[in-house]
């Protein structure tokens, strides 16, 4: 009988060796076998029928998923809002009740409801129950903003909040005109706070140049007010108006333009009355 080598053969040594090599050994108790199952599940989905299939499966999964009972949307509610502004809601959101809470966008339409022109801020959720809650602000009119295409109310930003089919829909709110006046609005808003003893003669306020504010008054008259400092240039022209009535006299304009060197134009007849009386005491003073 031939003696068997006690030794190990060449090829088991090596081998011996390689699978001390922590790199070795988790290439063939990791790599190796997340590469086959990588690779037959490449083969396998590279089949159109098997790759149409597994789709299908998925879809069938998440349709019944979606259409669970828990997930339904039944009914929109809308707080915050006035009926016009919850109706233009309703409007804007064509939402077929009932619906799978999966199918809203509320992102979408969030982005949707703030574009409206009253509307100022809006918050939706998903209530327990199937409730679509849609959470709005409103922007509250401030001013009237007259412009060529009508009326427009403002709120206290200047802020679009709708148009106005008339003045007489809201006459406790001021009137405000002229190129930009939409962006100075807060300003008109703090002369409106000094003009309340004007309040019954105030027919509004426009703006000059997209610079300065005029007051107009009834009878024609007008306040015209600095660039800067208008404010205090109107609550001037109040006092002097409570101390000497000067503005129940005959005078369109009360110019306020240059702060120390006020001017008051008269009415074209109380000027020619004026001229006409001069005249006389100058002819008086020659005899």
């Amino acid at each position: 009988m031939a003696r068997l080598d006690p030794s190990i053969s060449r090829l088991k040594y090596r081998i011996e060796r390689l699978m001390l090599t922590p790199l070795f050994r988790f290439g063939l108790r990791v790599v190796l076998p997340f590469s086959l199952c990588f690779g037959g599940g490449v083969l396998w989905f590279s089949i159109d029928e098997n790759r149409d299939a597994f789709n299908l499966m998925v879809s069938d999964i998440r349709s019944t998923i979606e259409s669970r009972p828990e997930f339904q949307v039944k009914l929109m509610a809308i707080d915050g809002a006035s009926v016009g502004v919850a109706e233009d809601i309703r409007e804007i959101l064509p939402i077929d009740f009932p619906v799978s809470s999966f199918d809203l966008d509320l992102d979408q339409m969030h982005d949707t409801i703030v574009e409206l022109d009253a509307v100022k801020k809006a918050k939706l959720r998903i209530q327990q129950g199937g409730t679509l809650q849609i959470d709005v602000t409103e922007r509250m009119p401030a001013v009237l903003w007259r412009r060529d295409a009508g009326l427009e109310m403002l709120d206290d930003k200047g802020f679009v909040v709708g148009p106005l089919p008339s003045r007489f829909d809201r006459p406790d709110l001021p009137v405000i005109a002229g190129e930009g006046a939409e962006d100075a609005v807060e300003e008109a808003l703090e002369l409106v706070a000094v003009a309340g003893p004007l309040a019954s003669r105030l027919r509004g306020f426009e703006r000059m140049g997209e610079r300065r504010w005029d007051v107009v008054l009834d009878r024609d008259q007008r306040i015209l007010l600095p660039e800067t400092g208008a404010v205090r240039a109107l609550e001037r022209t109040i006092a002097m108006d409570e101390a000497v009535d000067m503005l129940t006299r005959d005078i369109s304009v009360v110019d306020l333009r240059l702060p120390h060197r006020p001017t008051i134009r008269m009415k074209e007849n109380a000027a020619q009355d004026m001229l006409r009386i001069k005249a006389l005491e100058a002819g008086g003073d020659q005899r």
